[in-house]
């Protein structure tokens, strides 16, 4: 028997797919493959598309048309969009008014002439509000309650010219590391139907990837950008708090203080990301955004001082070692930059485990009970949040005997017991204090060291199969989740492919030392690990600078690139639409 309530939950998720649906079929148009024209159009970076419309060589509606055709292909893919939005892109006012020639008209005033994104098409996490349509967050409570305000960071789009077409993607209450909603249903990762595209940017890690956007603008406060740019073969840049808009950008754990949510964007080239950031930061953001640092940008050229830089290696996190193909991935960025001068070295910096099981106390200081409250009967979290909710909420005093008995086999475990459970305000603030003095540690120790950047796996595991998150859980995001609870600048670029052959676990793998030294809960990710079958799935690396240094972080990403490409394993996008 399905009840009342329940039944209403059902009535609203195919009411909200019915109405994207009659979206898709008011758009005929968009409906085909690219023309050669539109492709030569697709493959234009940021600066020539904005160049030839300002010029009048480009329609902003010709732009829309390659890129509303491609974001159409996405979604048939990987079902990676929530909201069609082509007509209002083109109605904004910096595009309606467009004209033949705009840079010599001298009668344009000055802030028109400054539309630094004409023409770019970026794409929407579902989270970011648009004035007039639906920020759902997943939970189906939210459809039909559309955003009266836009965000700061769409306000500023708009009036940079940009062509903000669609909203994307995410797992219900964001806390997730696949993308599935009752609302929306499963984002699949493009480069194999049957695995994940992470969480919880997912939705955008898929359209970038296939090509139906320059630029995403989506929230991290885990890996929420980081990870999905390493499922799905994209770049994506970290910002520390108050660097990039984030005002009007939603989060199912409101007033959480403690550990940043930022916003932050991704991309399909390395140079676009920097080009886009640029960008941004030469606009003054904090005139749309007051939670911005009035910090402009700031020119960062690495290469050109001829200086090596010192990179640290974070091997393991403590918790999950990265598989065979991740590891494989960083190794071959460090092979990279010491056949170029640089010098890299193996970083020991504070316990990560430590600052990590201080980042999870925090994160669910509430028990979960921000997450559970807006689900409607009959909805349901993802299978890893599912896990940590029902470790939260198991009575406190078994926990603690759980724990006793795991103490001398399971340490991790034992304290996670230990640990999860519903803060009081008190609790709350010791455990800000420990998060301030593992941060002075950190400065410290970079310090000491000398260090420009830290480079680790994004994650232990590369894309999984959808419902593996049960097994991989959310502990798995500890690479990504260090640097959140640091609010360091931290970007992610892909580097590679899973391969066969040479990331297979060795024979009786269960029966190796290694195997056996592993965690409880590594052991268990591992078991869904399997190089056969996700051949050709995209493998990525993570940089990391200091707070507020976003700038070198993208300049680190080119050195990166730059010695890949010298090495002459730079990645490549398979992907076929």
């Amino acid at each position: 028997m399905i009840f009342p309530s329940a039944s209403k939950h059902r009535r609203v998720c195919a009411s909200k797919q019915q109405e994207r649906q009659s979206q898709i079929d008011a758009l005929p148009q968009y409906a085909a493959q690219l023309t050669l024209s539109e492709e030569k159009i697709h493959s234009l970076p940021i600066p020539q598309l904005v160049a030839q419309c300002r010029s009048g060589s480009l329609k902003p509606s010709t732009i829309l048309m390659a890129y509303g055709k491609k974001a159409l292909l996405a979604h048939k893919a990987t079902n990676c969009v929530t909201d069609f939005m082509f007509e209002e892109a083109l109605s904004t006012a910096s595009i309606a008014d467009w004209g033949q020639g705009l840079e010599s008209d001298s009668s344009i005033t000055d802030k028109t002439r400054e539309r630094s994104l004409l023409g770019v098409p970026v794409s929407i996490k579902d989270t970011v509000d648009i004035e007039g349509h639906d920020t759902t967050f997943g939970y189906s409570c939210n459809v039909g309650r559309p955003a009266i305000a836009s965000a700061g960071i769409v306000r500023m789009l708009q009036d940079a010219g940009a062509l903000v077409h669609v909203k994307t993607s995410v797992p219900t209450s964001l806390i997730a590391l696949e993308t599935y909603s009752d609302v929306y249903g499963l984002t699949k990762n493009p480069y194999n139907p049957a695995f994940g595209v992470g969480g919880s940017t997912g939705g955008g890690g898929a359209l970038i990837a296939c090509g139906g956007a320059k630029i995403e603008i989506g929230t991290d406060v885990a890996g929420s950008v980081r990870i999905p740019a390493h499922f799905c073969g994209i770049w994506s840049l970290k910002a520390s708090l108050g660097r990039f808009p984030s005002w009007g950008t939603g989060s199912s754990i409101p007033g959480l203080e403690a550990i940043p949510i930022v916003a932050s964007p991704m991309a399909g080239s390395l140079d676009d990301l920097h080009e886009f950031w640029k960008r941004i930061m030469l606009a003054e953001p904090w005139q749309y955004d007051h939670t911005c640092v009035p910090l402009a940008w700031r020119d960062v050229n690495l290469q050109d001082e001829g200086r090596k830089l010192k990179w640290g290696v974070i091997w393991e996190d403590g918790a999950v070692p990265p598989t065979p193909a991740c590891r494989r991935a960083l190794a071959t960025v460090i092979s990279a930059l010491k056949k170029q001068g640089h010098e890299v070295v193996d970083f020991n910096p504070p316990d990560v485990l430590s600052g990590l099981k201080v980042a999870n106390q925090l994160l669910f200081s509430d028990g979960g009970s921000q997450i559970q409250r807006p689900l409607s009967p009959g909805e349901k979290l993802s299978h890893a949040t599912t896990s940590i909710i029902g470790l939260l909420q198991m009575p406190r005093f078994i926990k603690n005997i759980l724990a006793w008995f795991m103490s001398s086999t399971d340490p991790l475990s034992s304290d996670l017991h230990k640990l999860m459970h519903t803060k009081t305000v008190v609790e709350e603030r010791d455990l800000v204090v420990a998060r301030d003095r593992y941060r002075a540690e950190w400065h410290q120790k970079w310090i000491e060291e000398g260090l420009d950047f830290v480079l680790t796996v994004p994650s232990p595991f590369p894309a999984t199969e959808h419902g593996a998150s049960e097994k991989t859980t959310l502990i798995s995001a500890g690479y990504t989740f260090l640097f959140s609870l640091l609010d360091y600048s931290a970007g992610v670029m892909p580097v590679t492919h899973v391969d066969r052959e040479l990331d297979a676990l060795p024979p009786n793998f269960e029966a190796t030392k290694v195997y056996k030294s592993l965690t409880t809960v590594a052991k268990l990710g591992y078991g869904v690990y399997d190089a056969n079958k996700m051949h050709g799935l995209p493998l990525g690396v993570q940089i990391a600078g200091r707070r507020l240094e976003e700038e070198k972080v993208l300049q680190g990403m080119h050195v990166i690139e730059n010695a890949l490409l010298e090495q002459k394993s730079s990645f490549f996008n398979t992907l076929k639409l």
